[in-house]
């Protein structure tokens, strides 16, 4: 994973740099995917150090992503932040899905059944949860958000 927006060249390439070659000796598959921040970030943004990708401007978020498909990348990850108040932008999801021909993850601020079909109907080829995961003492809510997705 490369955070492509990132102000710090050791979330691009620098920790890759040195995982490479543990990677290697274990013998694992690697997978390579473009991590990218949208606002509001929440704190993968400030951890990140994120130049963020303005929710407005999804021709930004479409730049990054053709730049990792042609680095090779198979995945591109637009991320709203854990506890986002709301999930990146449909518009701007449906922009990146249509510049590429990778697969197109979206997390941050996906709580609701209508959030995860929203990202969904969008283009994306994954839904990530992790908040609601984290708050839910049962399942019910997490089986409300796989439906929706599977309705997508």
């Amino acid at each position: 994973m490369s955070l492509l927006n990132s102000r710090d060249p050791r979330l691009i390439v620098g920790e890759q740099r040195l995982a490479a070659p543990v990677v290697r000796a274990w013998g694992l598959e690697t997978i390579p995917m473009a991590y990218l921040v949208v606002e509001p970030g929440m704190r993968a943004g400030e951890v990140g150090d994120a130049d963020l990708i303005p929710r407005k401007t999804p021709i930004v978020a479409v730049q990054y992503a053709l730049a990792a498909q042609m680095l090779g990348m198979k995945l591109v990850y637009l991320e709203a932040g854990s506890g986002a108040p709301d999930p990146v932008p449909g518009k701007l999801i449906r922009a990146v899905k249509d510049a590429v021909d990778i697969l197109v993850v979206v997390g941050g601020g996906i709580r609701t059944p209508e959030s995860a079909q929203g990202v969904t109907k969008a283009g994306a080829d994954v839904v990530v949860t992790g908040t609601i995961i984290e708050v839910a003492r049962e399942g019910a809510a997490l089986r409300k958000i796989i439906a929706a997705v599977k309705a997508g």
